[in-house]
Parts: structure tokens; C-alpha cells; sequence
């Protein structure tokens, strides 16, 4: 305890000289900071890199709260100092360009050591009569595979999910949280009840549709800007039992495309005419489609690209899923085929594989596992997500698709319509002005080492490709949005959210006056000095 102290005291100090903290240590300690702030070097250098692996700032330290009275103190020591600091919440990192790091303050590590604590564990509530109305309590830095585990106990499951399930609540939260569920249920950010955030003036207050509705539109979708997000409500539903998973080949993009914005068009009719998951993807590499997710198809039975597609070109892929239990296990074929049989994809080109539903929510992590024992998992990933609209989507393709990305690839590239009034246009984020866009997310993975002098997986050659697709579409007049955006100017930023903006400023002023949370995102600049002491 002696030992913890002394540590917590030397953070403080380090605090106090490098940023002109006018609190003494001792004054700190009295806060009552039930968790850890470290400057152990394994914590530094967490926090100082992400998945990205293109930025690196070093905090100056690390905090590892308790509960959300923690992050309470925290940040309020933050805003009430003369000089002050900067705050920067952390749930996985899972973030590319640095957007939970900062070099001037101290990053809060929301997931990790926290999540044991009983109080904090995710909390099913089962006291309402009606199951529509059942929801769980969970921890902002609680993992989504997490919320998972603790609602699947319970025979219930939230509606709308990440492809990827090793990312924060918080962090979801923060950006929208989307995956082929969201053209019927919305993104995640319009699946929530109820939220506690700690604003930046190091305020915890509890915010709803009802209850303080600025803040809780702001908070969602909002790349942390206005607060902290340390508890939040998630509605659910009753959880399926197995999932039927179908990939279909075009090699018409009018045609997949034409397909895909029918199938999105059916989220108002009963379940049973309409699939429950609705993506795609882009081959343009022939060893893509068994590399990507590469659970789905059998090793000893590898899909041969060329067996359909003799010209060479570029393929796409629809990917539906169909989610039932015993009660609908006698029905779900008739039902499937009743769906498909109103679609044009290659007739040879129907794959189908069964399994439980929370593998299939969990197919990623598969693939991650895989890369880890191939050391390819920890590198450079400059990833691009992109909104674009649905009006500009066959501009897109033949640009980018058949023209600057030529025929190699080094990571999939997802491909789906989703429909905007299942997006709240109250919350933060900002999307085409369309009925219908599209995502396509580039994620590619960086080599350092070019293999047999072909640099199309080299970190300066991807960068460069990603500046060439967003010049391409600007050249364009392809009115897209950048999905978990990405700027380093003000200006930047005013085009990103374009008529928002007025309102995205005012909920800073009002909530984070000092600007002192997530600086990484490189949108407004702290109020007071960040000059770094020498030691």
C-alpha cells in the first residue's frame, strides 16, 4: 500500500511540472482516487500506440480508475486547475489515427483491470414483464464479447453489433457501431436507453432520450468529445439459436448492387421475409475470398475464383445471414429460398455453412487468432471507411474498384448499403445526405517487409492509395463522409460535419469548455498551454 502511494505521489509530481498542476500531491491524494495512476513503462507504452500502429504519443500517465467516481475526480482535477490537463479515455485501442492518445495529459484506461469488479459487471435486468423491454447495465469500457457472454445466460443478446467484438462499449458508443445488422435495427448509437457520462467539467450525470437529451444525443456518436460514457443501457431482444450463413458471387456491380438496396428495403416486413444480416465485399485479389474469414470455407474445399469469373475482373460478394431456433428450424429453408430466388447472382456461386450464433457474431476474432500466430496481426493498419451515397456508388466502383486499386489488395474491403432513417440525426455523426449509402471500409494490413519487390502491402504505398481514392472522390463531386473520421485541420473538420457544426461547437462549449477530452481527435485545441517540461 506504502509502495502504491509513493508511486501515485512521484505520477502526481511528474503531473504537476510538466503541465503547472496548482494542486499539491497531497491535495490529490485527498481525492480519493480509489484506482491507479502508473507510470509503469508496460502502461506507457499501451497507451501510447493503438491498433493503427501509424501514431505514438506517450501520455503522461496512466490511469487506471476503479469506478466512475474516479473518472469524476479525474477529469475534475483536470477542468479545475489553473494550467490543466489533458483527459483521453481508452477502451481497447482499436482506434488507427492516435484518436485516444495524448501526449499532454493522461490516458484513462477504461477496460482491463475495472471489468472485475462485481459492481461493474455487466447486469442483466429481468423485472420487466414485457422482453421487449429487458435491458443490461454495463461498464463503458465493458468488451462487447463480454456483454455478450453475460446476456446470452439470459437467453437474450443486444440487436445491433460490430463485425469485430473485442472493442469498448464506449468507444462504439463514441463513432456508431455498425455491422450488417444495422440497414433493420440502426447502428449501435440507436440501440441505447440510458448513458452516465462525465462530462468535461468532471460532471456525472445520467442522460436519456428524456433526461438531459443534449448530452445524450451529443455523447453518441461523438469521438468523445463531450464526455466520458461510464455506464450504459442496452436494450435487448431474445437471442437465436443458429445462424444460416450464405455467400452469393456477381460479377455485375449493378446487379449486386441492385440486390443488395431490395434486400435492405425489406427491414419493415415480418422476420421471416427478410434476412437478419446484409453485407458484401470486394474481390479484386483471387486469393481474397478464402483468405477473408476463411472459417467459412472448407481448406480442402477452396473457392476457385476463375471457375467464376473467366475475364479476370473484379467480383462481389453478397453475404446474408438467417437467424433461427428449433421453433423455426423446420421453416427456415422454404424461407431462405424464397429470398434468394429474387436475386441475380452467379446461379453456380451459393455457398451455405450453419452455425451456432454466437460463433457467427464472433467470426472475426477467428481470423485475428490466425494472424497472431502469423505475426501479422501487430502491424500498420491504415484503414479507410468511407460513407458514400448511393446516387455515386457506380462512380465509385469504376473508379476506384476497377481503376485505382488495380488487381491486389492486402485486406478486405466490405461493401453494404444501410437505410438513413434508421439513424438518429440527433446524435453527432454525420452521413450522406441520401435515403440510401453505402459503407465500404478498406482494411487493409501495412508489411514492413516487401516480398519479391511488390510494395502494394507497404505502409507508404497504401497511405498513398487511400490519399489517392478520397482525391478521386473529391475530383468527383462524390459527396461521401468518413466514417471513425480522420482530419489534422480545423477546416477539415468544419467540411466533415458541414451543416452540424454549429451545433457540434455549442455541445463543446457546454459540456468540455476547456477542451481537455480526446485531443487525439485533433478537432478543437486544449485552452490552455501544453509546453512539456524537460527533466
Amino acid at each position: 500500500m506504502a509502495t502504491n502511494k509513493l508511486l501515485l505521489t512521484f505520477a502526481i509530481c511528474r503531473l504537476i511540472v510538466t503541465v503547472g498542476l496548482t494542486l499539491r500531491p497531497t491535495e490529490l491524494l485527498r481525492l480519493g482516487l480509489d484506482g491507479q495512476l502508473s507510470l509503469d513503462p508496460t502502461d506507457m507504452e499501451t497507451a501510447s500506440l493503438d491498433f493503427g500502429m501509424m501514431s505514438r504519443a506517450e501520455p503522461l500517465a496512466v490511469f487506471h480508475p476503479a469506478s466512475a467516481e474516479d473518472v469524476v475526480r479525474l477529469v475534475g482535477a483536470a477542468y479545475g486547475s489553473v494550467n490543466g490537463f489533458t483527459v483521453s479515455a481508452k477502451g481497447h485501442g482499436h482506434s488507427i489515427n492516435g484518436q485516444a492518445q495524448t501526449s499532454h495529459g493522461v490516458v484513462i484506461e477504461m477496460s482491463g483491470s475495472v471489468k472485475k469488479l462485481a459492481q461493474l459487471s455487466p447486469l442483466v435486468s429481468m423485472e420487466q414483464e414485457e422482453q421487449e423491454q429487458r435491458y443490461v447495465d454495463v461498464w463503458g469500457g465493458e468488451l462487447w464479447i463480454d456483454v455478450l457472454r453475460a446476456t446470452l445466460a439470459y437467453g437474450l443478446a443486444p440487436k445491433s453489433w460490430t463485425d469485430y467484438l473485442y472493442l469498448s462499449v464506449g468507444g462504439t458508443l463514441s463513432n456508431a457501431g455498425i455491422s450488417g445488422q444495422a440497414f433493420n435495427h440502426g447502428p449501435q448509437i440507436s440501440n441505447v436507453y440510458e448513458l452516465d457520462v462525465v462530462t468535461g467539467k468532471g460532471e456525472l450525470m445520467t442522460c436519456s432520450e428524456e433526461q438531459n437529451s443534449e448530452l445524450f444525443h451529443a455523447v453518441l456518436g461523438g469521438l468523445g468529445q463531450f464526455g466520458i460514457i461510464t455506464r450504459a443501457r442496452i436494450p435487448l431482444e431474445p437471442a437465436p439459436q443458429r445462424v444460416r450463413w450464405i455467400r452469393a458471387l456477381y460479377s455485375n456491380f449493378t446487379a449486386f448492387t441492385k440486390d443488395q438496396e431490395f434486400l435492405i428495403s425489406l427491414h419493415g416486413h415480418p422476420n421471416s421475409q427478410k434476412f437478419d444480416y446484409i453485407e458484401g465485399f470486394v474481390i479484386v485479389d483471387d486469393g481474397l475470398i478464402n483468405n477473408w474469414r476463411s472459417s467459412f470455407f472448407s481448406p480442402r474445399n477452396p473457392v476457385k475464383i476463375t471457375s467464376f469469373n473467366s475475364n479476370g475482373g473484379v467480383l462481389y460478394c453478397l453475404e446474408v445471414t438467417k437467424n433461427y431456433d428449433e421453433s423455426s428450424a423446420n421453416s427456415i429453408d422454404q424461407e431462405i429460398e424464397a429470398l434468394l430466388e429474387k436475386l441475380d447472382f452467379i446461379p453456380t456461386s451459393v455457398f451455405t455453412t450453419d452455425l451456432p450464433y454466437v460463433d457467427f457474431l464472433d467470426r472475426v476474432h477467428k481470423n485475428e487468432l490466425k494472424l497472431r500466430s502469423k505475426g501479422l496481426w501487430d502491424v500498420p493498419h491504415p484503414w479507410l471507411n468511407l460513407f458514400v451515397p448511393k446516387s455515386r456508388i457506380s462512380d465509385f466502383d469504376k473508379g476506384v474498384f476497377k481503376g485505382i486499386l488495380g488487381n491486389k489488395t492486402s485486406g478486405p474491403i466490405l461493401i453494404y448499403p444501410m437505410n438513413k432513417d434508421k439513424w438518429d440525426h440527433r446524435s453527432s455523426v454525420v452521413t450522406p445526405d441520401e435515403q440510401v449509402f453505402y459503407l465500404v471500409a478498406f482494411l487493409r494490413s501495412a508489411l514492413d517487409t516487401v516480398v519479391g519487390g511488390d510494395e502494394s502491402q507497404s505502409l507508404e504505398y497504401l497511405t498513398n492509395q487511400n490519399r489517392q481514392i478520397l482525391r478521386f472522390c473529391d475530383d468527383a463531386g462524390i459527396k461521401l463522409k468518413q466514417y471513425l473520421p480522420h482530419y489534422t485541420t480545423q477546416e477539415e473538420w468544419l467540411d466533415h460535419f458541414g451543416d452540424k457544426w454549429a451545433q457540434f461547437y455549442q455541445r463543446k462549449m457546454e459540456f468540455d469548455p476547456r477542451r481537455i477530452l480526446a485531443t487525439g481527435q485533433h478537432i478543437f485545441k486544449p485552452s490552455f498551454s501544453t509546453k512539456v517540461a524537460s527533466w
